[in-house]
């Protein structure tokens, strides 16, 4: 199937499981924000946001991890070689259980530091200690399962990554109005913190039962999980660490932005604007989804057809998911154009006008760049599959770091345009690393056209 059948009918078979599995993984989080504004108040909602650097560490480690065990998985896949295959599986394993385990200790201990750097005041500084204490305890399956996730899409078996996700995500929308309303248990945001941490362990355990059918590839076996394969661990990392550097970059971009809502937002609500940045995150992480699972779709086609030397497949694959993306990433700012005011009122029980305002001209501001993203997002995990941990590691930083940082500061330091400047600085980074993702992205297409005519 990856080798042999039409690319496009292909590149479609693989995003619909990855496109639904990640719009509802990214619909907890919707969810839980949804309801802890309805459940608690939307000062609370920020508690989610200050806490959500610490999940995207989480999340980029079990990206780098299942991400650069992917690309080796799928090109030993292509090649036939069965044994490397098996060891990747272990590797991945066993590195991601030591380093998530590590990061939950240390952050637990240093909670109220981290908190403070984060950018929590002391209108939601307390809902986000009691959110945060809680989700620290789950750190381990939430990242074995995006790991696992990754792995059984590179085997070609991308509907159970698909109802994987969909267990987390519909278990906990089911436990969100039980843990966190005062009709039942009415625990507010520590219930939230709660129904993630069970909804994941339980999206772990099905993908990796599912892993260990006969049917499966991936070939897991835990008698030798303690043989450690130093060079095999170093390439996963190698290959993953730019997956690693952009989403955890995107939790530094938090940090950034909630410290500087915290410095130019008018007296007495910067609680209110990091929780209007809290509301655009998860709704930006929601909506532009489809587009990330179409790139989940792409991923396994890349790495097999480039392990094959099936040049042209790989150029046709490629080619073909830009132009889905750009389609799709037009719809979604036409969408935040004209329907962001309804889209902010269902975060609130009894939503302020400022909140509604504010957040929806806000909104507006961030999604002027979404088409010019789609280069920067799509090439950097092209690269990836391919191999190319040097080429995706520049493209990752352009977007959320490298432009964004300096933007941010210039805008609101250096213009004066306070909190304007904020927003508006996601324009111009997207603008900005669009531009140059796209002068790389023509010179790859040119470079496999080449290799596609000589093979």
């Amino acid at each position: 199937m990856l080798g042999h059948m039409n690319v496009r009918r292909l590149l479609i078979k693989l995003s619909i499981p990855a496109i639904a599995a990640m719009v509802f993984n990214a619909l907890y989080n919707l969810v839980d924000t949804i309801f802890v504004g309805q459940g608690v108040n939307e000062e609370a909602i920020g508690a989610l946001s200050i806490a959500y650097p610490i999940q995207l560490i989480v999340l980029s480690l079990g990206l780098m991890i299942g991400i650069g065990s992917a690309s080796v998985f799928a090109r030993a896949y292509g090649a036939g070689d069965k044994q490397r295959m098996k060891r990747v599986v272990n590797m991945a394993l066993l590195s991601n259980i030591v380093i998530s385990t590590v990061i939950a200790v240390v952050s637990l201990i240093f909670i109220e530091e981290l908190l403070q750097l984060f950018g929590a005041v002391d209108d939601n500084i307390h809902y986000a200690r009691e959110y945060l204490s809680v989700i620290l305890i789950a750190l381990v399956p939430y990242s074995l399962s995006i790991t696992f996730n990754h792995l059984t899409r590179a085997e070609g078996r991308a509907n159970v990554a698909m109802i994987s996700l969909m267990i987390g995500a519909g278990l906990n929308i089911l436990l969100d109005p039980f843990f966190i309303f005062d009709g039942f248990l009415g625990l507010g945001v520590r219930g939230a913190a709660m129904a993630t941490g069970i909804a994941k362990t339980a999206s772990f355990l099905f993908v990796i039962i599912m892993a260990h059918r006969p049917e499966s590839a991936l070939g897991i076996h835990l008698p030798s999980l303690h043989k450690v394969d130093p060079p095999m661990i170093v390439e996963i990392m190698k290959i993953g660490f730019p997956s690693f550097v952009r989403v955890s970059l995107g939790g530094i971009l938090i940090i950034i932005v909630n410290n500087l809502l915290g410095v130019f937002a008018p007296v007495g609500q910067a609680a209110m604007y990091i929780s209007i940045f809290g509301v655009i995150n998860r709704l930006m992480r929601f909506s532009l989804m489809p587009g990330f699972g179409l790139v989940q779709g792409l991923i396994p086609i890349v790495g097999f057809n480039f392990g094959a030397a099936f040049y042209g497949r790989l150029r046709e694959g490629i080619r073909f998911g830009v132009r889905l993306m750009v389609i799709y990433f037009a719809f979604v700012f036409f969408m935040v154009l004209f329907f962001a005011e309804p889209l902010f009122s269902i975060f609130s029980d009894a939503p302020s006008p400022m909140f509604i305002e504010e957040g929806a001209r806000a909104f507006r501001f961030v999604a002027l760049g979404f088409v010019f993203a789609v280069f920067p997002i799509l090439l950097s995990s092209v690269y990836q599959a391919m191999g190319y941990a040097r080429r995706a590691f520049i493209v990752s930083v352009l977007r959320r770091f490298a432009f964004y940082v300096p933007f941010s500061l210039l805008f609101t330091y250096g213009f004066g345009l306070g909190v304007t400047g904020v927003w508006l600085a996601f324009f111009a980074a997207d603008f900005s690393a669009g531009a140059v993702s796209f002068a790389f992205y023509t010179h790859e297409m040119r470079t496999l056209k080449r290799a596609a005519a000589t093979s």
